[in-house]
């Protein structure tokens, strides 16, 4: 029998809860220190006491110490994993320290990637000078051809869809909203790795019914198969997953030019006969070209967004990736429709696309998050991401302030992890569930190490990058520095050598490891 409890102890930082819902307010880090505890049946965190001393330059018997008379306080018996606990009464309870001589690891909430094409990984930094559509003829379509599969999905769509989810679980991404292919075997295969390597995840069938702009080898073969093949993995995903704890199916028109007026609207009416309404994820005002498309394709919409409100797919459970292009009476309307948009700036900056405004978004109550956008996104990491956010908004608030326009502030690194957790959280429905460490969230969350302080140097001492724990890459702390501080240099030069393990609802997960093909056979129950 497993132990009732986890107790997890170290320091925790995170973003508090809300902060963008009042004018004016920014976020700012939350750092506590003591012991967190999740119950194992379920993941939840029960409860936290800051008051429990940490003194990481102490030796463990002081940790120890100070461990015991808590756990003790609380009538717990504590175990080690794997123990036989057959004797004992009383609740149990494992320790799990995340703190280390040195004093520069903590807990963080784990990230959420709003928007990224898990079949697209392949080509992840590959575009070239491509722009969006040439792109998307020239790499896109033809990688996401390959996943074909009548009966059961090839091997590629296995070593591809492995190899993103454990890309992404090293990044710390504990949540993603994955766009597959029109495939339905290959789709089912996504959901079904997700589940079984404990990714949360919204996995969606990516539709595309119209031949006037999708290519002739790749296209649903009708409106109506469309619709169907959505359903067939919408079955097969509340089958998998019935109460919706890690995977859930999202309905993902890829966007209005690969897809009918016809199939958008009844897609729309798709996602809104369950209850609740199922969520929705697709594309808007990616690029310019893409939205003068969209004007010849839907002469009798207003506009690119009225496009999706027309066919009922603009609501308050849709994710519309970038959105770089929107103008100020569709920002309304998505406002208006408490509509989310994932933020893709890595992948907007590479593709030439343009540079989202997020702060116009954040300043008019409209929810965002962020997205790797993969592979129009040169890396799986949303820490990258969020620094390419700053990045972005710091340029935009420059061309602003050369044009003599007033108002637009940019970034700061406390926003960009806001939009990397609890903006993200938002944008898939489950500000209540995920995105920090408030009582009542489930524990996804990563253990960050930023490494030893730089050891202080003579005249005749060797220098050596090597300080004896391992890989921390590219951040070097002195010691000097305030935890703000370490988290800047964590955003600004950390990457997934700093993420030394993920849990997703309390669970730890590898971060490495395949689902090997000998379970191929037992996974083909998701074939068509």
């Amino acid at each position: 029998m497993a132990p009732t409890y986890t107790l997890y102890y170290g320091r925790f930082i995170q973003l508090p809860r809300q902060q963008h819902s009042q004018p004016g307010i920014k976020p700012s880090l939350e750092i506590n220190t003591g012991v967190l505890w999740v119950l194992n049946a379920d993941g939840i965190i029960q409860g936290f006491d800051w008051s429990v001393p940490m003194n990481e330059h102490d030796d463990a018997k002081g940790q120890d110490e100070a461990l015991s008379a808590f756990v003790q306080g609380k009538g717990w018996t504590v175990v080690e994993n794997g123990s036989d606990e057959g004797s004992v009464q009383k609740d149990t309870v494992i320790i799990l320290k995340g703190c280390r001589k040195g004093g520069n690891s903590f807990f963080f909430p784990g990230f959420i990637d709003t928007h990224i094409h898990a079949s697209q990984y392949p080509n992840a930094g590959i575009f070239g000078s491509s722009t969006l559509l040439e792109w998307l003829k020239k790499y896109t379509f033809p990688m996401e051809r390959s996943f074909e599969g009548k009966e059961k999905a090839p091997p590629q769509a296995y070593t591809v869809y492995n190899k993103v989810i454990s890309r992404t679980l090293s990044h710390g991404t504990t949540t993603a909203s994955y766009f597959a292919t029109i495939h339905v075997p290959a789709t089912n295969l996504l959901a079904t790795l997700c589940h079984r390597r404990g990714q949360r995840a919204f996995v969606g069938r990516v539709c595309m019914d119209n031949l006037v702009f999708c290519p002739e080898d790749y296209h649903d073969a009708s409106g109506e198969e469309s619709v169907t093949a959505t359903q067939e993995v919408i079955d097969y995903i509340h089958k998998l997953d019935p109460q919706g704890k890690l995977v859930a199916p999202i309905v993902t028109p890829r966007f209005a030019p690969t897809c009918s007026h016809k199939v958008l609207g009844e897609l729309g009416q798709l996602a809104k006969s369950y209850n609740p309404p199922l969520h929705i994820q697709t594309h808007i005002s990616e690029n310019k070209n893409e939205v003068i498309l969209v004007k010849e394709l839907f002469e009798e919409s207003e506009s690119y967004a009225q496009v999706y409100d027309d066919t009922g797919l603009l609501t308050p459970r849709t994710i519309l990736a970038h959105a770089v292009h929107l103008t100020p009476e569709e920002r309304a309307l998505v406002k208006a429709r408490d509509a989310k948009v994932a933020h893709c700036p890595a992948s907007n900056s590479a593709l030439g696309s343009g540079h989202c405004e997020v702060r116009k978004f954040l300043d008019e109550g409209i929810t965002v998050g962020l997205g790797t956008d993969v592979s129009g996104g040169y890396s799986p990491s949303i820490l990258e991401t969020a620094r390419q956010a700053c990045l972005v908004s710091r340029l935009v608030s420059s061309q602003s302030a050369a044009s003599e326009t007033t108002g637009y502030e940019s970034l700061s690194v406390e926003e960009a992890l806001y939009l990397a957790t609890r903006g993200g959280a938002q944008v898939v429905d489950m500000a209540d569930q995920i995105g920090g460490f408030d009582k009542g969230m489930y524990f996804d969350a990563q253990l960050i190490d930023l490494g030893a302080p730089v050891e202080t140097l003579s005249e005749d001492s060797e220098v050596s990058l090597d300080d004896g724990q391992g890989d921390t890459g590219n951040i070097d702390v002195f010691g000097w520095e305030n935890w703000e501080e370490k988290i800047a240099k964590w955003v600004w030069n950390g990457d997934d050598r700093n993420v030394k393990a993920v849990w997703v609802s309390g669970s730890f997960l590898s971060i490495i490891s395949y689902l090997p093909m000998s379970l191929v056979s037992e996974l083909d129950a998701h074939s068509g």
